[in-house]
């Protein structure tokens, strides 16, 4: 292990979110908010701590696998943990651990929140809350590839341990640029989503914050009521983007580049739009059915709650408990699926989803011709029989994983619903579960501290994957060999 190399880039890590504090100061000033000591603090903190562990001097700059693991699950862990400052110095949280929930809901882009009041915080703290999403979305060592020149043989161990998906691989031939081309790509379509809510009649700010939490799929508003106060146009335009980042951001530099017909071609993309479609139009006829909707309500509830939940975003424009248990049943399917690997998404991903029942299928076929020999097929290509491994596994270990969440916060004495729902929003990144206490309208202060700090690591896990977190708990990945 090497551990100089890991404090370095830890150090740039937190030197880095010093600077980003910076931000959600100045909102703070220009609305003259007397709280700016509550960002202060920090960052200076941060710049300190950050630019002496950056200093650290090595001789080997190395680092591997292990080591890639070890920073991100660090990075994640230390980032949250500094992040809920400026929430406690305020005391707008007036708890560390309900602040260093709704940090760790904020970057891992979950948006489950302990707030029953949003609308009471001052504008430079939600600015942060939303802030922390963009942040989260993309992958704060994204960022640190894009920015800061380092060793391309190992900066792929960093992409691919905060990468979601069962695979990640370079667009371009160098590692930096590869970086640069996502967060291109994400400021790109941050800035577009802006434009047309000022053009809905967003303020600036407004426009900002939900694109803020749009982007990274987070889900955290500004308003009690979440999105539903904001005139369909600006709904529509919300839900159309909350797609938009849930697709594989491949997708988005094959078009760039004008591989327009290999771009339409991805099998992932196929699935997810099917998926989509087929969620939207059940529902819409099921609420027609059953509650009298109209056909234009029931359509845009229906889009607006697909798009929201399948993405993990977890904004709502209408209470979604009320509705049907078959529409709510299609909703808690989604919040497992989740969006397209490569995305700023949570949930399993669409693409493990796939070569998970395909695999399921060539067992089946087995059963009834042994003999046989047959390979799954991805995107056009043979899926090699080691990440068809690790898709299944990653499954196993995910339920699990659930599992145990579930039979950790039961001791609190929620009803079966509610514990159920609260822990798959958490380990899927999605934000809101399915009934009264946590459902879109609710939130999770009545939980206990112990199941707070069980719920935000199930964030982390579901939001870095697993392996980053589970590997800082094994002792021999600390191990100098």
């Amino acid at each position: 292990m090497n551990y100089k190399i890991i404090i370095r880039i830890l150090g740039r890590i937190l030197f880095l979110e010093g600077l980003l504090l910076i931000i959600p100061l100045i909102v703070s000033l220009v609305y003259k908010e007397n709280i700016y000591l509550s960002f202060l603090i920090p960052i200076i903190f941060l710049l300190i701590l950050g630019f002496s562990l950056s200093m650290v001097k090595t001789d080997n700059r190395n680092f591997y696998a292990k080591e890639g693991f070890v920073i991100v699950g660090l990075s994640w862990i230390l980032m949250s943990i500094f992040g809920a400052f400026p929430f406690f110095i305020s005391q707008e949280i007036p708890s560390y651990v309900d602040a260093l929930f709704e940090t760790v809901s904020g970057f891992t882009t979950t948006g489950a929140t302990i707030l029953s009041n949003v609308e009471s915080l001052s504008k430079g703290m939600n600015f942060w809350r939303c802030f922390t999403h963009w942040i989260g979305g993309m992958g704060v060592l994204v960022f640190i590839l894009a920015i800061l020149p380092s060793s391309e043989g190992q900066n792929i161990h960093l992409l691919k341990a905060e990468s979601t998906g069962p695979q990640v691989g370079k667009l371009v031939s160098k590692v930096r640029f590869t970086a640069r081309i996502l967060y291109l790509i994400y400021f790109a379509l941050t800035l577009v989503e802006i434009i047309l809510l000022l053009l809905g009649g967003r303020s600036l700010y407004d426009s900002i914050c939900t694109s803020f939490a749009t982007a990274g799929t987070g889900g955290f508003g500004l308003y009690n009521d979440s999105i539903a106060s904001f005139n369909l146009y600006c709904q529509i335009v919300i839900g159309i983007f909350m797609l938009i980042f849930g697709v594989n951001f491949n997708i988005y530099y094959l078009l760039l580049i004008g591989k327009v017909k290999q771009a339409l071609k991805s099998e992932e993309l196929r699935w997810y739009l099917g998926i989509v479609t087929f969620s939207i139009v059940s529902i819409a006829i099921n609420l027609v059915l059953t509650l009298d909707y109209s056909i234009e309500n029931a359509v845009n509830q229906s889009f607006f709650q697909v798009s929201s939940i399948i993405t993990t975003t977890g904004f709502s424009n209408c209470d979604f408990n009320l509705w049907p248990s078959f529409s709510k049943f299609i909703l808690f399917i989604l919040m497992f699926i989740g969006a397209c690997a490569g995305s700023t998404g949570g949930g399993i991903k669409i693409s493990r989803i796939v070569i998970l029942f395909k695999s399921l299928k060539r067992e089946v076929n087995r059963l009834i011709h042994p003999n046989i020999v047959s390979h799954i097929k991805f995107e056009g290509e043979t899926v090699d029989e080691n990440v068809i491994k690790g898709v299944n596994s990653y499954f196993a270990l995910l339920v699990f994983l659930f599992i145990s969440t579930f039979v950790l916060i039961s001791f609190d004495g929620k009803d079966l619903a509610t514990n159920f729902t609260a822990a798959a929003a958490c380990i899927n990144n999605i934000g809101p579960g399915l009934t009264t206490i946590v459902g879109p309208m609710g939130n999770f202060s009545s939980f206990s501290v112990f199941s707070k700090i069980i719920l935000s690591l199930s964030m982390l896990i579901g939001r870095l994957e697993i392996y980053p977190i589970i590997m800082l708990f094994i002792p021999k990945v600390w191990s100098k060999r």
